[in-house]
This record gives structure tokens, sequence and C-alpha cells, in this order.
């Protein structure tokens, strides 16, 4: 999914700005993604995608909810 509608992809609060998700290709509005950030996989997540896209992959779809 896109942001193409300017909602979060998550909540569906509408919004201006956004950052993906680590766990997956969600797009994500700033609260969500704070939210996200307290989940205890979090960090096991960020390293995925680290180890992804330094070994080429730039289209890593992520480790899952």
């Amino acid at each position: 999914m896109s942001l193409t509608n300017g909602r979060c992809d998550r909540c569906g609060k509408q919004t201006t700005s956004h950052i993906m998700s680590m766990f997956n290709t969600q797009d994500l509005c700033l609260e969500c993604k704070d939210k996200e950030k307290k989940n205890p996989r979090y960090e096991e997540a960020r390293r995925a995608e680290e180890v992804a896209v330094r070994s080429g992959n730039p289209n890593f779809k992520g480790i899952g909810l």
C-alpha cells in the first residue's frame, strides 16, 4: 500500500507526512511510527532491514508483525 490517499496505512488518519514501517511496507503517520518503535521486536525488524539493504535488497518486505 502507499500513502497516495494521504492516509496512514495502519490507523487511517489523514496525514501529510509519513515514514515506512520496519515490519512491512505500510506507510505510517508519525504517531503510528512512535507506537511501532515500542514493539518488542522493533530492533529485530530494524536489523533485518539493515542487513537486507546492505546485501543489495532495497525492496525488503519486512519481517511482518
